[in-house]
Order: C-alpha cells, then sequence, then structure tokens
C-alpha cells in the first residue's frame, strides 16, 4: 500500500464463478416489485439501429451525444439522453481487492473501484426465469428526505429515487455436472517472486487440487507456469484417464516460485496448450491465476490483448481470470477477461477460493447467452434525467444494441446483473418510467433472443432507507461505498456519510440475515474510521499540484468525511 507522499492518478471516470460473479439463489425478499408488463421474449435477426432516444438526441457509433433537434444556437440546451445502453458485465474483482485493502489498513486506488462489481458482490434475490434466457426484474426507492426529515447529500428535493434492474439466468439443477459438455481447461499459473507470499501461489496451488476432484472424468486439464519465462508444466490430459487426477496433482505439488512476472509468456505459451488441446464440442477455457503485475517480457498490455482476443475469434477460447496478492494488477486482470470474452474474481482467503473452484466451478462451466447486452430507454414524459452507476468501460453506443457484431457479455447458469440508476422523476409524473431490454445469442444456435420489460412509477414507492427491500438496499449501501471510495464526486446522489452508511447495511444485514452484507458494514466502517484530511477538492484533501493527483495519507487511506 503506499506511503505518505506517493503520489498516484485519481482516475475518477475510470472504468464468477467461472463465469460470473453473483450466481443468484432463487427468489427470497429481494426484488421483484413494480414489474409492470412483461413481454415474452422473441427471436430477433434485425440488426439496424434503435430509434433515437426520447427528447432529440442520439449516440454516434463511438458513443457521444450528438443533438438530433432543430434548436438555434444559444436556445435551450439539448434534452438529457434518456437511454443506456452497455454489455453485461458480472466480474466481482474490484470489490474483493478493496475489501482485502480495507482490512489490511488502506484504501484501493480510486480507478481500482468499478460499481458495478460492488453492486453484484452480493445476492440480488432476482426470481429466475423457467426457460434458458434472461428474466428482467425492476425495483426502486426514493433517495430523499427520511420521515424525519433528513436529506442525504445531493438529493434535499426528494426529486431522485434509484432504480435496480436486474437479469437473472436460471441456474443448473444439482447434477448439472453429469450432463454438461465436457470442459478442457488450462491454467495458467504465476510463480514469479511476488507470488511468494502468502495467500499467493500456497492459495493457488491447494485451491486448484481441491478443484480437480470436482471436475467430471470427461474433463481435461493442462498446467502452464511462468515466471520471466513460460513452460508446459502438464499437458492436455484427461482427469478419467489412468492416474489423470493425481498426474494432475503431482504437476501441482511441484510449482515453486521463481523470479520475474512475464506474463506476456505465459499467455502465450498458455493459449498454444489450449489449442493444442482444443476439443471440439466442449468447453475450451484458459483461467489465469496471477497477481497479474508483470514486469518483464512483453509488458505493453495491447500485446497481450491482442493475441488474447485473436484466440477468442478464432477458436472460441473463452478467459476467466482470478486475482490474488496484496499487490495486484487490477486494471490489465480487467482488460484482459474483457479481451477474452470471460470474467475476473479475486480471492484472498481458503473460503473463498472453495467458493470459487469447488462450489461454482463444476456447476458454471457452461454458458446461457453470449454478447449479451441491456438497453434501458426512459420515458421522457415521467423522467427529467438518468445516470447508470458504474459499467464505464462496458458502455455500448445505443444503435449498437442490436449489432450482433458488436461484443457484449458471456454470461454462464445461475448468474445475475444488476444496472443500478440515478432516476430524477418530473414533478406529478406517472406511468411507465422506462423499459428495459436485453439481448444475447444462443450460445449453441447463436440465434438472437431478446426479452423486456415495462417499468412503472409504482416500482419507485416508498422511501430507500426505511421501506425498501434488504437486497435493494444492499445494493445501495455497496453502490454508495463505491462511490466514496471513487472520491464522492460520481453519479449516485443521495449520498450518506460512511458512518450512517454503515448502519444502513449492517440493518440490512440483520433484515436479510445474510453474512456477506454484515462483511459489508464492517468494511464499511473500517474504510470510516481511516480518516480523511476535511476540505479540498479532491477524495484526499486538496490537489497539492494542480494536475489531479494527490499526496496520498499513511497507510493508503483516507476518505471524504
Amino acid at each position: 500500500m503506499g506511503h505518505r507522499g506517493r503520489r498516484f492518478a485519481v482516475a475518477l471516470a475510470a472504468g464468477g464463478v467461472l463465469l460470473a460473479g453473483c450466481t443468484g439463489g432463487g427468489t427470497d425478499d429481494g426484488g421483484g416489485g413494480g414489474r409492470g408488463n412483461r413481454e415474452a421474449a422473441t427471436d430477433r435477426s434485425d440488426g439496424g439501429q434503435v430509434a433515437p432516444p426520447p427528447g432529440g438526441t442520439s449516440r454516434a457509433p463511438d458513443g457521444a451525444r450528438r443533438d438530433t433537434g432543430d434548436e438555434a444556437e444559444g436556445d435551450a440546451p439539448p434534452a438529457a439522453d434518456l437511454r443506456s445502453t452497455f454489455a453485461l458485465d458480472v466480474d466481482t474483482a474490484s470489490y474483493g481487492y478493496a475489501k482485502r485493502t480495507v482490512a489490511e489498513g488502506g484504501l484501493p486506488r480510486p480507478d481500482t473501484v468499478r460499481a458495478e462489481e460492488f453492486v453484484n458482490s452480493f445476492r440480488p434475490g432476482y426470481e429466475q426465469p423457467e426457460g434458458d434466457g434472461f428474466a428482467v426484474s425492476a425495483d426502486g426507492a426514493r433517495t430523499g428526505p427520511t420521515a424525519d426529515g433528513h436529506a442525504e447529500r445531493g438529493d434535499k428535493d426528494g426529486d431522485w429515487s434509484l432504480l435496480r434492474i436486474g437479469l437473472t439466468t436460471r441456474a443448473e439443477r444439482e447434477d448439472a455436472a453429469e450432463r454438461r459438455a465436457p470442459a478442457a481447461l488450462t491454467f495458467v499459473v504465476d510463480v514469479s517472486g511476488s507470488m511468494a507470499e502468502p495467500g499467493r501461489l500456497d492459495l493457488v496451488r491447494a485451491s486448484l487440487r481441491t478443484a480437480v476432484g470436482q471436475l467430471r472424468d470427461t474433463d481435461s486439464v493442462a498446467l502452464v507456469a511462468f515466471s520471466d519465462e513460460a513452460r508446459t508444466v502438464l499437458p492436455m490430459t484427461r482427469l478419467g484417464d489412468d492416474g489423470g487426477r493425481g498426474t494432475v496433482r503431482d504437476a501441482l505439488d511441484g510449482l515453486r516460485t521463481e523470479d520475474s512476472t512475464n506474463l506476456a509468456a505465459g499467455m502465450r505459451t498458455g493459449y498454444a496448450e489450449a489449442v493444442e488441446g482444443l476439443r471440439k464440442g466442449a468447453t475450451n477455457r484458459v483461467v489465469l491465476l496471477s497477481d497479474a503485475l508483470a514486469n518483464t517480457g512483453g509488458t505493453a498490455p495491447d500485446a497481450i490483448l491482442d493475441q488474447v482476443a485473436a484466440h477468442r475469434a478464432d477458436h472460441g477460447i473463452t478467459l476467466f481470470g482470478v486475482g490474488v496478492g496484496s499487490d495486484y494488477g487490477d486494471a490489465l486482470m480487467e482488460r484482459l477477461t474483457n479481451r477474452g470474452d470471460g470474467h475476473t474474481t479475486y480471492v484472498s482467503s481458503r473460503t473463498e477460493a472453495r467458493r470459487v473452484f469447488v462450489e461454482e466451478l463444476p456447476r458454471n462451466i457452461g454458458l446461457r447467452a453470449r454478447d449479451a447486452k441491456a438497453q434501458v430507454t426512459f420515458d421522457p414524459d415521467t423522467v427529467v434525467e438518468q445516470r447508470l452507476v458504474g459499467y464505464d468501460d462496458r458502455r455500448v453506443a445505443d444503435e449498437d444494441f442490436r449489432d450482433d457484431r458488436v461484443d457484449g457479455g458471456e454470461i454462464g447458469p445461475g448468474h445475475t446483473v444488476t444496472a443500478l440508476y440515478a432516476v430524477r422523476l418530473r414533478e406529478g409524473g406517472e406511468g411507465d418510467v422506462a423499459t428495459a431490454a436485453v439481448r444475447w445469442l444462443d450460445p449453441d444456435s447463436r440465434a438472437p433472443r431478446e426479452e423486456t420489460r415495462r417499468i412503472g412509477t409504482d416500482a419507485l414507492d416508498g422511501a430507500l432507507w426505511e421501506s425498501a427491500s434488504p437486497r435493494l438496499r444492499t445494493a445501495a449501501a455497496a453502490a454508495y461505498f463505491a462511490e466514496a471510495l471513487r472520491g464522492g464526486a460520481g453519479d449516485l446522489p443521495g449520498a450518506p456519510p460512511l458512518r450512517r452508511l454503515a448502519g444502513y447495511a449492517r440493518d440490512a444485514a440483520a433484515d436479510s440475515g445474510d453474512s456477506a452484507v454484515a462483511e459489508l458494514a464492517a468494511t464499511i466502517r473500517r474504510a470510516d474510521a481511516l480518516g480523511a484530511p476535511e476540505g479540498g477538492d479532491g477524495p484526499y484533501g486538496d490537489d497539492p499540484h494542480g494536475d489531479g493527483t494527490y499526496d496520498r495519507p499513511p497507510h493508503g487511506g483516507g476518505l471524504p468525511r
């Protein structure tokens, strides 16, 4: 972690599980309220552009807003953009890394904080669909003054609400591992010197040894290790072959830390091994386990990213990233998995590793959807403006929603994606608030499908912290916490001080009985206890250099109070 005097750039706008972050567990007290009229999923093959969003604006191919009205220069400013389009993302690494950093007495760099990954780290309580597509849920609440008249920052007039839109796929049955297609997994393990820290290579070794016992006899595993160079430790080996599991475990036991981190060599060798062991009709995947701190060989990210994208396009090999270590190359791992049509998570304990590699890996090798994208169109008669929280590096031009050549997210069984919007309603507005749509390709036939839901103003009834469901309050607490870690200058009105936010999270944990939410409350309390200088324009007080960089407080800590 950083020390006093260490300067770092504050990137406020910067931007599982084998396929996802949060695996939805059926229904509970969470979110189906205010659903409105549901429209059945339909097969769609039209690749045309969407209509311009309400209010006379449209999105250019680069995502920039362009006025399409006839206002003369000097007239009223263009209407707000009331359409939002993004690729689905179920990563959770950002929250996992932040939680570890806070527990060790520091704060994560703002540019490693992605609000959607905080929100997607908790069970949302959405209903699952009956078929293989998506269920679309919606609920919300007002963020304005509470019953005792207290108003949080940024919403003293009470005209903002939070709208939570949930997208869910059906979970696999308990016997799914016996019915799914076989898997060919290439584990690419970082054995550089930095992996000698407790909780890195030792955790990886133990986790993979256990995971080998959970996979099927028809599955295959290869093992690549990299340090200053990369080597194939074990070529693709069928686990059901004579002594197959024992051979893999022996190879894992032989892994030892060495020298530098040549991540490019590791990825190059790993993908070469995956191509060599490619199995038709199987799930072919590279699993990278690393702190992603590349420091030798081809360290330029573009070279590594290009080879990942090429193997995905040419061979259909996807990438799953597992981050470890107190110093962690979050940005590189995130870019790698985005380019490889995969996902990333972060583990810092044996409990988390068991969840990823033992409880979820065997059931989540398959896919429910390819290139999944969401689009939410708000009604100008009821909505003044909207702000999507997070998904900064997953935004898609509005007209590309139905362009199936544009990359989306890969979603597995029982996975959930939450989109949280800050919505400012017109005074007295009633009726539809928005229409939420999700579009994806069937993983087998590649036929496009869509599911839509209309959302009414009744979905936003009630006060957030007083009457909303525990699951909605948890999502809000996670999002507000992420905004605070990013410096508090984001897109979410009604932000409570951290001390009060910790109490809201604690109440949600008590109402839901969810230990993960109790851990969130404790993490917020610890972050608040780290303290911060008062005043100034930036997240850590004044900007002494005038260039958007700040001198970090002791232990890497400090939040606006």
